[in-house]
């Protein structure tokens, strides 16, 4: 028993009429997610990083050389407004991790590329990152974890 089953069984009680077991599906996917959340946040933290932040830094180092990309392209592959992705940005560009480079593709646009600064700081993080994920899972079987990968992405279609 965990605290969904407790939830589940008062709205039996109360409404055995409901079929609530979406509900507890769903309340364990978001009590999971928040936990999750949590624990990836004090990593990021650890390197003076949010989950804008990381996510922005992550996306530009994982493109590859010469680590840079359009905004478009950023907006694009971390899905947010160009308003909120402008504000990123502008905090990374601050914090000595990025900087605007001329586009030599359009001579009217520039590019974000990782500083020195930003990609030895993402690759520390994104490596306590991906530890911390094998940590966060450690508690199911690599059977498990790939039965539930398959799960998710199958109920995950269906909103992508």
């Amino acid at each position: 028993m965990d605290h969904v089953d407790g939830i589940v069984r008062q709205w039996h009680q109360e409404r055995p009429d409901l079929d609530v077991e979406p509900m507890a599906l769903l309340g364990r996917m978001k009590r999971l997610s928040l936990s999750i959340t949590r624990e990836m946040e004090k990593t990021w933290a650890a390197y003076g990083l949010n989950a804008a932040s990381f996510d922005v830094l992550a996306t530009l180092r994982r493109s590859g050389e010469p680590f840079s990309l359009s905004p478009g392209d950023l907006i694009a592959s971390t899905m947010v407004t160009s308003g909120t992705m402008t504000n990123r940005i502008d905090q990374l560009e601050k914090a000595g991790f990025v900087k605007r480079i001329p586009n030599p593709n359009d001579g009217r646009g520039f590019l974000i590329s990782l500083t020195n600064k930003g990609f030895d700081v993402i690759d520390t993080a994104v490596t306590a990152h991906v530890e911390t994920q094998h940590r966060l899972v450690a508690g199911l079987t690599k059977q498990e974890r790939r039965t539930l990968n398959g799960l998710l992405r199958t109920f995950l279609a269906d909103f992508d």
